[in-house]
């Protein structure tokens, strides 16, 4: 199949459409065109995002712009009004649209036998458990790659590894699971900060991965960083003898620190994280300590 051009007038587009935020539908929007990167390329549909849409009267709007080229309307609307006029207005204009909400409330409504209450934006709401897992996304970030050590002794969890085993995206899961998260990543030349030798060792992973992995994941990174980057300049970086050193030394990381060690060569991040919090949690239990994050 041939590509789509990006600078064409007709290139397709999703719309989408909100009473609230339009996370929801842009998630669901964005994991079903992955399985069309491959034919079309990356950036050959353009998603824009309509939140807040709660007026029937806006509706008419957004799918005046979807006549212009080739659409698709995803809406999760919530409000029947503004639901029963994007509907009336997609099939009058002969716009694709595809409700994402609808037919989960319809379907809960008969298995439950409750009316929903059909109020927009019910799962946002400001409530301890929001705060809470911004306050974990804030702690992962502020103490990402050991940027400041005293991190590492306030965390729940504090993930080990060599550059590039996943340690960030595993950090970042387990925050928006309300957990806070620091990171530590190991360089032969750098010595270890004395905070890591205080963390209890039940908090405390090691993530390593296989040398042939590693090196194509960091060539990928060098290739997509650009020649004038700081880790493209770092010539060893991706060169498979020296990241055997690093492996080596990580071992022997792992060995001082005693924590258990998870290899994420074929694991998805989600199947890390899930691993890290069954070691973290176990000995938690062990311990009789609560959960920080308020879990089983």
């Amino acid at each position: 199949m041939a590509r789509i051009p990006l600078d064409t007038a007709g290139r397709p587009q999703v719309l989408i459409v909100s009473d609230s935020l339009g996370e929801t539908a842009e998630l669901v929007t964005r994991a079903a065109l992955s399985q069309f990167t491959a034919q079309l390329g990356d950036g050959a549909v353009e998603v824009r995002r309509f939140p807040m849409v709660t007026n029937p009267s806006d509706i008419e709007g957004i799918v005046r712009e979807a006549r212009v080229r080739p659409t698709l309307i995803v809406y999760t609307l919530i409000v029947p009004e503004a639901q029963e006029a994007m509907t009336q207005q997609a099939e009058a204009h002969g716009i694709v649209a595809v409700d994402i909400m609808g037919p989960m409330i319809s379907g809960f409504t008969q298995v439950l036998g409750v009316a929903p209450r059909l109020q927009p934006g019910l799962i946002h709401q400001m409530d301890a458990g929001y705060f809470k897992r911004v306050e974990s996304v804030e702690f992962a970030v502020k103490y990402d790659d050991a940027r400041d050590p005293r991190g590492f002794l306030l965390a729940d969890v504090v993930l080990v590894g060599l550059s590039r085993c996943s340690k960030t995206p595993v950090s970042m899961y387990l925050a928006h699971r309300n957990h806070k998260v620091a990171n530590l990543p190991l360089v032969p030349e750098l010595s270890l900060p004395k905070e890591i030798f205080d963390v209890p060792r039940w908090k405390m992973v090691g993530l390593r991965v296989d040398a042939m992995h590693l090196s194509r994941i960091r060539a990928e990174r060098v290739r997509a960083m650009g020649a004038g980057s700081g880790v493209a300049r770092s010539e060893n970086y991706a060169d498979l003898a020296r990241i055997l050193t690093e492996i080596e030394y990580a071992e022997s990381v792992f060995k001082r620190l005693g924590c258990p060690v998870i290899d994420v060569t074929s694991k998805a991040v989600e199947e890390t994280a899930v691993r890290v919090l069954d070691y973290v949690q176990t000995g938690r239990r062990m311990l009789g300590l609560a959960d920080p994050a308020g879990g089983p």
